[in-house]
């Protein structure tokens, strides 16, 4: 057997199709391989070792050559290397490494973060006994020292049907109503979905959004994932509150008309006979 990561290069046309181990879960992570991130990459990688769920972790290189994947990832099957041309942003990346996804469920982690122990079964077991569309939990903050700090969202544990989570979203100027990081969702939903918006920033907010708003689904009083908290993270970024309130109006306007298209009173067109 070739234990080897698989490399998929999209340029145009088709992908091309490998034969791969089979996950429960797939783990999407966009990434840039910048130097100074590629401990973490390492930490998030140990951290999915540590997990005890079968996974697939589906590696969205944003416009940089796959050379600099570190050896230990090339040498796991279970790594599959999507080699976009040129940079597009941390949406398109997911959504072009959903392409190549082959498990029946996936989550997302960013390149700086870290899944606590159980963060993949937890979420996948809670799912699948109660035959939901998706499922959430809390997430912390990892600062330097190692600490954490446990962040408890604005919508409450338990079940929630469509289009409940963006009703806890009371203005776009609110606190988000779940961590997107955090949700853990059938693969087919989040394809129906749309996946990420096109936005520089914020996608996934519209991504929690469109998930939540087409499943049923339930959030988990536990922390299921470890955000790190570093001078280099886009969101301590000065230019970043520049359009955060622009994505934010994006995304709860999403969910505004979701809501309206599942009571029915938003205006469509008549079917042409």
């Amino acid at each position: 057997m070739n234990n080897a990561a698989r490399i998929v290069e999209v340029p145009k046309g088709r992908s091309r199709v490998y034969s791969a181990p089979a996950a429960e879960v797939a783990v999407v992570t966009p990434t840039r391989l910048r130097s100074g991130r590629i401990a973490y990459l390492l930490e998030l990688y140990a951290s999915l070792c540590d997990q005890d769920v079968s996974w697939e972790w589906v590696l969205a290189l944003d416009g940089v050559s796959e050379d600099g994947v570190p050896d230990v990832l090339r040498n796991d099957a279970r790594v599959k290397v999507v080699a976009l041309p040129r940079p597009v942003g941390a949406g398109a990346a997911r959504n072009f490494a959903v392409n190549e996804v082959t498990a029946d469920w996936l989550t997302t982690s960013d390149d700086d973060d870290v899944l606590p122990a159980k963060s993949l079964s937890v979420r996948l077991r809670h799912a699948q006994k109660h035959d939901l569309g998706w499922c959430a939990g809390w997430s912390a903050d990892l600062h330097p020292d190692r600490s954490i700090t446990t962040w408890r969202c604005s919508t409450p544990p338990g079940f929630h049907a469509p289009g409940d989570v963006w009703r806890h979203w009371a203005t776009p100027n609110s606190t988000i109503p779940i961590g997107p990081t955090t949700l853990l969702a059938r693969t087919e939903v989040v394809r129906a979905s749309g996946g990420y918006a096109a936005l520089p920033q914020g996608e996934d907010y519209a991504y929690l959004v469109g998930v939540t708003g087409g499943a049923r689904g339930a959030l988990l009083p536990t922390v299921v994932y470890h955000y790190r908290k570093h001078a280099e993270q886009m969101t301590a970024q000065p230019e970043y509150p520049a359009m955060e309130l622009q994505a934010r109006r994006f995304a709860w306007n999403h969910g505004k008309y979701l809501e309206a298209l599942r009571k029915g009173t938003c205006i469509v067109g008549s079917a042409i006979p």
